[in-house]
């Protein structure tokens, strides 16, 4: 089974909007401010299509506001409604594209390690699932050299020939 390619700017662009939706009536600056920063991260991962660092960094602060948003939402989430019904509308709105972008965060967060592996990254985790591994079987060992297949001639000599008399 292949994994779809998720091109980063579609990630990037998604959890954007999502977050700006997010924070459009109840959620504090910070949340604001965790998340895009962690998204100036993964534009920094667009533009460097090389760098494995950015796209890790990217990787990790996703994982962080996960974290981060549940704890937001645990804090800010009120008990009770917005009395106006067009603040309540809005509530539910920006609190269901809030809860949205948290959902959609660890499917991104797959796809962007599956962008490091790419990138050449080799922080392997295990998880139990079958993965691709590296077969070292086609390798030479360095400790079993090939014998050559005649005696070593160093000083370009004649094989029948015999060496001359040295004087000290």
């Amino acid at each position: 089974m292949e994994i779809p390619a998720i091109n980063l700017k579609a990630i990037v662009l998604v959890h954007w909007l999502l977050t700006i939706w997010g924070c459009m009536a109840w959620l504090p600056t910070s949340f604001a401010w965790g998340n895009f920063s962690v998204l100036a991260v993964g534009v920094w991962a667009i533009a460097q299509r090389d760098s494995i660092d950015a796209v890790l960094m990217f990787l990790m602060g996703m994982v962080v506001t996960i974290l981060t948003d549940i704890i937001h939402f645990g804090i800010y989430y009120p008990l009770n409604d917005l009395s106006a019904d067009r603040g309540r509308d809005v509530f539910r709105f920006s609190a269901g594209m809030a809860i949205l972008s948290l959902l959609l965060k660890p499917v991104s967060c797959f796809f962007v390690y599956q962008m490091y592996r790419e990138r050449g990254g080799d922080y392997n985790v295990n998880f139990g699932f079958p993965s691709v591994s590296r077969s070292r079987d086609d390798y030479q060992s360095i400790d079993q050299q090939d014998e050559p297949s005649g005696p070593a001639n160093p000083f370009n000599q004649a094989q029948d020939s015999k060496p001359g008399v040295r004087t000290y």
